[in-house]
Order: structure tokens, then C-alpha cells, then sequence
């Protein structure tokens, strides 16, 4: 007869058995009274003795903040088969707001790529998966000429810095479509990384553009200098029109999330709110003196240069506190008047216009407050930005100036009710007491909700802001 110790006398049993000679942690009879089939006493082994174990971890799209459910696969900063280590980023996605940087939760080796570049995912899809616990072959650098050499052969001749840098779908489709080499244009992303802009800036210097081929001609079927007549009565649908066709030297490119969110919030801010915009100048002499007595003392202790942006938030807020429906937002039938001061500031990126917040600006000094910008639009260049830095603004400001701009009418930032638009400064003739002298000058717009703001206090609000401006002490007097 074949006796059989239970399996469930194994385990933790076994492992004592081994020092004190027991089977199982079962003291048997000597002999033994039939004959006994034992437990392998080398298995299990003490974790000590155990192999380290290797998890497949999948790594999936994170929570993308309030609204946000998909985002694009931008750029995969590891390729499949490189080892990484815990806290590296591993890929990153572009959102309608943001940059997210996926981070790798353990040290291994990325087993695959399940979303490539270009992907559109949604919140808790599979980018891809991570082998934990073992050891990979990480990336080394190699001699420039064994580096082109290996990225050439991965890439089919394309450029070294291609296959090496993950540029993202856009810069990658341009260097591609224009035959373009990496290495010979200089990258202003951040580590070093090629933006499209790059991209474009370059081919604008060093390529000639297509001569114009002039006037389109019109389609068979429809008359010269405009499209085909169509009945005023007829009640038939509109036909969608079909993709255009493309002429030489035209590109096309699929609009990344974030500019099509802008062009959304843009449109549905113009249907949605009615707005105006009024206009005024402001002289700049006193805080363009006031800044140049004190830019150096200033930066000597700060460590930062003061700019002309902390002058207007302070303004703003002062005239956003004089006319509180200017701070205020429409919800449904009601107004909610809003008893904290959040300016957003545009800031441009290569990726768009984007607003980050400064947040209780009515508590900030200068220095605070050129701080927090620099700090933002930093963020903002890196494509570092928190859904935190874009949320909750109740007032915005754009300086178009910074690009040259002279005048404009900005567009609300949905739910704000009003954003303060800033041009550049010309010097220009104007009447001082009665005689005319030459003074910088620049052109200020308020674009508002006509729903809930009245014109009357519209252009209050714009000339308490003129008059902080032309009195700075003003500011310093909350008066």
C-alpha cells in the first residue's frame, strides 16, 4: 500500500523539516510501516533562496482631471525591450489642456508598446506593458558615427536624432514629408527635443516657398468667381464638402487636441456670450520710469527682472474690486459674483495659446506676482502644466504686445466675463497741458459679456486701470 502525505501538510512544514529531519513536519515511524511518497523537500525554497519575481505590469492612461476622458499618445520616451527605471517617464500624452507624463511604477523592461504615437486613448486604456523585476538592456551612447550608423539601420536611413530622440507625430511627419535632418536644426523643447515650430522656423529660412499659382480655378459646373447658384427656396440639407484636394506644396496634418479644443471654446464663447470691446490708451511714462529706476535693485534682490505684467494684474484687480460684475460669472439665470481675484494669463506655446492662473492675486506684492508668471510660463513652455494651473480663472489678460500687436479685440475665456487685452508701446505724439509732447503709449482693450456687464462699466473698469497705470502710487495706496 502506497501512503501519500497530504499536500497540505507541505509547505511551511517542509521548510522546518529540513533542520530537524522530519517529512512534512510529520514525524514518521522507523521503518515505515508501507511505503511513503514524500514531498520534494527542495521545493518551495525560502524566499531567500527564491527567484525574484517578474510581474507583468500593464500601463494604463491615468485620470485625466474633470472633463478630460481621451488624450493622443505625443511621444514613447523608451521603446520597447529598454530597461527602465522606477519613476522614469515612460511616454507622454497630449490632452486638450495638458502634457501628462506617464511614469514607470516599477524598475524593469518595457515588454510592449500597445498604443503607438499618434493613438487616441481614453482614461484607463492600455498603453502598454512593463516587465517588472528584471533586468533590460538599457540605452548607451555610442560615437557619433556608430550612433548614425545604428539609427539608420533601425530607421531605414532616416536621421540618428529621429530614431534616438522620439520626436513627436508632428515633428517626426514634417521631417519625414520634407526630407529634413535633425541634427541640423536646433531644438528649443525641453531635454533638447525638436518642437514643430523648430520644424517649420527652419524650413521658413532655408527653403524657398512655392511660387503662388494664383487665383484657384472654378470647378466644372460652377461660375467664375464664386460657388455654383443654388435656389434661395431650395430646402434640401447642406452637403458636407469634401476634403480638399491638395496642390503642391500644401501639407496636411491632423489638429492636436489642444488646438481643437481652443478653436471649441473659442466658437462657443462668440455663440454663446455677447460680446463688445471697448478700447482707451494709457501713457506709460511714470511705470516705465518707475521700472527703470528700480529694474536692477530689483532683480539684484529678487533675482528676477521686474516686467510691466505685475503693474496691470495689481491694476486689474484693483478695478476688478471697484466693479465686481467684471469678476463675476453667469450660471444658468443666475450672476455668482465672484469674491476672489484668479487672473489668468495667456501665455503662448508651440502647442497654442494656454492661460494658466495666478491665484489670489489681491494678496500677492509685485515680487509675488512676477514670480508666479515666470513660474507658470515656464511650465507652460515644458508642457508642465496641472489641470490645477488652468482651472478656476476669473479674469484673464493677453498681451499681444510682446508680438507686435498694436490693437486687438480679444476673445473671453468661458465662464469669465471679461479679459483685458494689452498691446505693444509706441512712442506718439499727445497733448499735455496744452502743448504736445512725445510720450510712450500704449492701446488697452476690455472685451465683456454684454449679458451681465453694462457699457458704462465697462469703460469705468478700463479707465481705473488707465489711471493705476499713469499713477502707480496708486497701486501702492489702493486708491
Amino acid at each position: 500500500m502506497l501512503r501519500v502525505i497530504a499536500p497540505s501538510l507541505c509547505g511551511e512544514g517542509a521548510r522546518e523539516a529540513r533542520g530537524r529531519g522530519l517529512f512534512c513536519g510529520v514525524n514518521l515511524p522507523e521503518p515505515p510501516l508501507s511505503p511513503v511518497a514524500y514531498c520534494d523537500l527542495s521545493l518551495p525554497k525560502t524566499p531567500s533562496e527564491e527567484t525574484p519575481p517578474m510581474a507583468m505590469i500593464h500601463i494604463k492612461v491615468p485620470s485625466l482631471g474633470e472633463s478630460i476622458t481621451e488624450a493622443t499618445v505625443a511621444a514613447w520616451r523608451v521603446a520597447a525591450g529598454e530597461a527602465v527605471a522606477e519613476g522614469d517617464i515612460l511616454v507622454e500624452l497630449e490632452t486638450d489642456k495638458v502634457m501628462v507624463e506617464v511614469p514607470a511604477t516599477a524598475s524593469g523592461v518595457l515588454a510592449s508598446i500597445a498604443a503607438p504615437e499618434g493613438t487616441v486613448v481614453g482614461v484607463d486604456g492600455l498603453l502598454g506593458q512593463l516587465n517588472a523585476g528584471i533586468q533590460g538592456k538599457a540605452a548607451s551612447p555610442q560615437p557619433p558615427g556608430k550612433q548614425k550608423e545604428t539609427a539608420e539601420g533601425k530607421t531605414g536611413g532616416q536621421p540618428a536624432a529621429l530614431a534616438e530622440a522620439h520626436p513627436s507625430p508632428a515633428v517626426r511627419h514634417l521631417v519625414a514629408e520634407h526630407k529634413l535632418d535633425l541634427t541640423q536644426i536646433p531644438a528649443s523643447g525641453k531635454g533638447g527635443r525638436h518642437t514643430r515650430g523648430d520644424i517649420v522656423n527652419f524650413m521658413d529660412q532655408h527653403q524657398p516657398h512655392p511660387a503662388s499659382g494664383g487665383q484657384p480655378t472654378p470647378s466644372a459646373g460652377q461660375p467664375p468667381g464664386g460657388s455654383a447658384a443654388t435656389s434661395p427656396a431650395s430646402s434640401s440639407p447642406p452637403v458636407a464638402r469634401p476634403p480638399l484636394a491638395p496642390e503642391e506644396g500644401d501639407r496636411r496634418e491632423p489638429m492636436s487636441p489642444l488646438r481643437r479644443r481652443i478653436a471649441e471654446r473659442l466658437k462657443s464663447a462668440q455663440n454663446t456670450a455677447a460680446i463688445l470691446t471697448t478700447f482707451n490708451e494709457v501713457d506709460m511714462s511714470a511705470v516705465m520710469a518707475l521700472r527703470s529706476r528700480y529694474k536692477d535693485s530689483f532683480k539684484e534682490k529678487y533675482g528676477i527682472s521686474l516686467g510691466f505684467m505685475s503693474f496691470f494684474t495689481k491694476a486689474a484687480v484693483e478695478a476688478l474690486k471697484a466693479y465686481p460684475a467684471v469678476n463675476a460669472q453667469i450660471d444658468g439665470t443666475d450672476i455668482v459674483y465672484k469674491n476672489h481675484y484668479d487672473i489668468g494669463v495667456a501665455v503662448g506655446t508651440d502647442r497654442g495659446l494656454v492661460v494658466p492662473v495666478v491665484r489670489g492675486a489681491d494678496r500677492l506684492k509685485f515680487i509675488e506676482i512676477e514670480t508666479a508668471i515666470a513660474a507658470l510660463a515656464k511650465k507652460a513652455r515644458d508642457g508642465k502644466l496641472s489641470l490645477e494651473d488652468l482651472s478656476g480663472g476669473t479674469f484673464s489678460i493677453s498681451n499681444g504686445g510682446v508680438y507686435g500687436s498694436m490693437l486687438s479685440t480679444p476673445i473671453l475665456n468661458p465662464p469669465q466675463s471679461a479679459i483685458l487685452g494689452l498691446h505693444n508701446i509706441v512712442k506718439r505724439p499727445v497733448v499735455v497741458e496744452d502743448t504736445v509732447g512725445i510720450r510712450p503709449v500704449m492701446y488697452l482693450a476690455v472685451s465683456y459679456d454684454h449679458r451681465i456687464i453694462d457699457g458704462s462699466e465697462a469703460v469705468r473698469f478700463l479707465v481705473k486701470i488707465k489711471e493705476a497705470i499713469e499713477d502707480p502710487a496708486r497701486l501702492l495706496l489702493e486708491i
